[in-house]
């Protein structure tokens, strides 16, 4: 059994074969998928395909790129389309100070509103981090955000950053990055990082594996980061697999 804690299904790559790619998922023994909303239109988009499916669930949120288009009124539509039954956390949100599409100070703002709206709705976050690493800890610290706990999608700082996360209860998802070529820095963290502590994800459409690099993600080349966890540290790949599923299983308070 695998699980994909990071997708974004909603994604017009996917429109003209979803249902395929979701019974790809299923083949490849990946029984839950995670698809997240990053503007209030995609977060719709994410309950809809959610409900649609038994075995995706939802995340509900503004990615920091799109921190400037907030208004109160989304915080509003957030919070109301958290009520769904298949919204499990608060999420994308975050800082990325990489590419710097919304002003710093909107983005601080917009992810301390909404990790404000994550404790009041008692959901879990998922946290978008790009060379942010020291505002990002200090951000959840003062909010608070031990008290919901969440998961470090597409894990990019070092392992001090990891165990900082960690203390404060939140899981590191290690994505397809960990098969590049260049992504030595990467395995040297995973190296360190219990498995009791790691989540597999693809960012689907974005950040394809080895071999599949250059083309489409999908929920199915999970299994690609989760062998490449076994090869790093050198277990076999059905106790990363098992651990991961557990972790997201636990963490959700789902039942298989």
């Amino acid at each position: 059994m695998l699980v994909d804690s990071h997708a974004h299904l909603d994604a017009p790559q996917f429109d003209e074969d979803r249902d395929e790619v979701i019974q790809r998922a299923g083949q490849a023994r990946v029984e839950w998928i995670l698809t997240v909303g990053a503007n209030l239109v995609e977060s719709r988009r994410a309950v809809e395909i959610a409900l649609q499916y038994p075995q995706i669930l939802a995340a509900v949120g503004v990615h920091p790129h799109e921190a400037k288009e907030v208004t109160e009124e989304v915080y509003t539509d957030l919070k109301n389309l958290s009520q769904s039954r298949k919204v499990v956390a608060i999420g994308e949100i975050g800082l990325d100070f990489y590419r710097q599409l919304s002003p710093p100070e909107i983005q601080r703002e917009v992810f301390r509103r909404q990790i404000q709206l994550a404790r009041e709705l008692h959901l879990p976050i998922i946290v978008h981090d790009r060379e942010a690493h020291g505002e990002t800890i200090d951000i959840l610290r003062s909010e608070k955000a031990s008290e919901v706990r969440g998961i470090f999608h597409c894990f990019s700082g070092d392992y001090q950053l990891a165990r900082e996360a960690m203390d404060m209860g939140f899981y590191i998802s290690i994505s397809g990055i960990v098969t590049f070529q260049n992504a030595t820095w990467l395995r040297d963290v995973v190296k360190e990082i219990p498995l009791d502590n790691l989540l597999v994800e693809t960012d689907c459409p974005y950040l394809a594996p080895v071999p599949k690099r250059g083309k489409r993600n999908e929920p199915a080349y999970v299994t690609y980061t989760a062998a490449k966890i076994a090869e790093i540290k050198n277990i076999e790949v059905e106790k990363v697999e098992e651990a991961t599923s557990e972790n997201f299983l636990k963490f959700f308070n789902l039942k298989i």
